[in-house]
């Protein structure tokens, strides 16, 4: 792992997330390590059924029963925090860690005002009076970008567009002023023009407030436009992580190699699109050695039969891949 310049704000630690059933337990993620520094935007990015957004709720504390955390540590401000009791982990959720997911209608209650709803979210966490809430929910509506904040704060959530509703969302999130924020698919229900203005916005209350934030998405031009580092997961695993712009462009593992190239170029005229042979591979019919050496053309004996553990790829780079170890037809 390339070590970060400074004290991370989150540090994962071989986390791993499992599901029992009536046929043995099933795998979901493992091995998961990565860190975020302050101020530092971190994308996660894979295929559907990868465990990106496991990852997501693994750091909140929200997975869904009977997912749960089978291995590692989970690190906040130098806190472990997996080990918190439920209460505790209530008091950690909106109070250091804000969350932004995909439909922002799932975050919002129908029924309140988005005024009411911040107001209860700061007095809950920060413990200030009415006046001082309605205050400072004014100030976050206001630095989300919400025009005319004074009148829309007594609106309901249905009398805002999908993108202002994913601006209260983000000043929901922030409202306890949390050191990390988890955002899940922040932008994919919007359209072009205003996931742009999303993007913009997380990008600059990030350098602003300080803020960590994991951003989980399949969409590379979010990554590319918002992210310090990239994560890449595949099959539960990270097999590539480093700076944005070297994963983009020259990725060192077969698979974010297939991520990049399925990209349609705009300077290059193609008949069809580039793709990835076959899919990623069911929980329970995981094969040997490196997940996705039957989906890789340079896949060798030794990626059939080992699997690759995550190291160091360069000065800042780190993949899971033989190609970098020893080669493929090294000793199995």
């Amino acid at each position: 792992m390339p070590a970060v310049s400074r004290t991370p704000v989150l540090s994962v630690r071989n986390v791993g997330v499992e599901f029992p059933t009536r046929h043995g337990l099933l795998t979901a993620t493992e091995g998961v390590s990565f860190d975020i520094a302050p101020g530092e935007i971190l994308g996660m990015v894979g295929e559907s059924g990868a465990g990106k957004s496991l990852t997501g709720m693994s750091v909140i504390g929200l997975l869904e029963p009977p997912g749960r955390l089978s291995a590692g540590e989970i690190w906040l401000e130098s806190e472990r925090i997996d080990t918190l009791s439920l209460r505790e982990r209530q008091r950690v959720r909106g109070r250091k860690i804000g969350a932004i997911f995909q439909d922002p209608l799932t975050s919002l209650h129908p029924l309140f005002t988005v005024g009411k709803q911040l107001c209860e979210t700061i007095r809950y966490h920060l413990g200030l009076d009415k006046k001082a809430a309605r205050a400072r929910a004014l100030e976050l509506l206001n630095q989300v970008g919400i025009p005319g904040a004074e009148q829309r704060i007594d609106h309901y959530p249905h009398q805002f567009s999908g993108g202002m509703r994913q601006r209260v969302v983000i000043a929901l999130a922030l409202a306890a002023g949390p050191s990390l924020i988890i955002a899940d698919e922040p932008t994919t229900a919007l359209d072009v023009s205003v996931q742009a203005q999303i993007t913009a916005l997380l990008k600059q209350l990030c350098r602003e407030n300080g803020t960590a934030i994991l951003l989980v998405t399949h969409d590379m031009g979010v990554i590319a436009e918002t992210a310090d580092r990239v994560a890449v997961m595949y099959a539960g695993r990270v097999v590539e992580i480093g700076p944005a712009l070297d994963v983009i462009q020259r990725p060192r593992h077969p698979y974010t190699q297939g991520l990049m190239n399925s990209i349609p170029s705009l300077k290059i005229r193609a008949e069809a699109l580039n793709q990835i042979d076959g899919s990623m591979p069911r929980l329970d019919s995981m094969p040997q050695g490196c997940a996705f050496h039957p989906r890789c053309s340079f896949a060798g004996p030794r990626c059939a039969k080992q699997r690759p553990p995550l190291a160091a790829v360069g000065e800042n780079m780190s993949a899971a891949c033989w190609l970098h170890q020893g080669g493929v037809n090294g000793d199995a």
